[in-house]
């Protein structure tokens, strides 16, 4: 090892730096990232929207429509459930960082990997068990927007699928870059 190297590897890193894979499953990975992202934007802007018609409606309507608030709660089930798995992906959940200054790379990246493991391990457990609750909602409709509940059922199973998929997805991304040890950072141009 250089000593450059060695330098790199003792210096503190955050958790969230373990590089994407590359390649024709890296682009494909960055692609499913903007879509879910884009998705649960979406849902975010629907909910503004949807609250803002209620708060106009509110102020300046004789009465306000009733099904706003039901569809406001159906885009905060989708946005959460789109986006618990890129949250994963790129360690923006909360945590608790007591040690992992103290860690040297390849243990914060085992470390990063052990919590995908858990985590996408407890969703993939539930994976079935959320297609079960999801048939629940076969036979019913939403009280006020008549929407069949299993599109909101469902959104259990998208909210564990993703969260187990993500999940592998950052232990093959930690593995990758135990095994490749550190990297050089690149500086960028100013």
């Amino acid at each position: 090892m250089s000593e450059s190297d060695s330098a790199l590897a003792d210096t503190p890193l955050a958790i969230a730096t373990i590089p994407p894979l590359g390649g024709r499953a890296g682009q494909l990975l960055r692609w499913l990232d903007k879509l879910f992202a884009l998705l649960a934007s979406l849902a975010l802007l629907g909910i503004a929207a949807v609250v803002v018609l209620q708060i106009v409606a509110r102020v300046a309507l004789p009465s306000s429509p009733a099904w706003t608030e039901e569809l406001s709660r159906y885009l905060f089930i989708y946005m959460v459930a789109l986006s618990a798995g890129l949250v994963l992906r790129h360690n923006r959940h909360v945590n608790v960082e007591l040690f992992h200054q103290f860690l040297g790379y390849r243990a914060q990246l085992a470390y990063r990997g052990l919590v995908c493991l858990v985590v996408g391990g407890f969703a993939l457990i539930m994976v079935p068990y959320a297609w079960q609750f999801a048939q629940i909602g076969a036979f019913q409709t939403s009280p006020t927007l008549r929407l069949p509940m299993r599109y909101v059922f469902f959104s259990t199973v998208f909210l564990f699928g993703l969260t187990a998929f993500y999940g592998g997805i950052g232990i093959i991304e930690a593995i990758t870059a135990i095994v490749r040890g550190p990297q050089p950072r690149r500086q960028e141009a100013s």
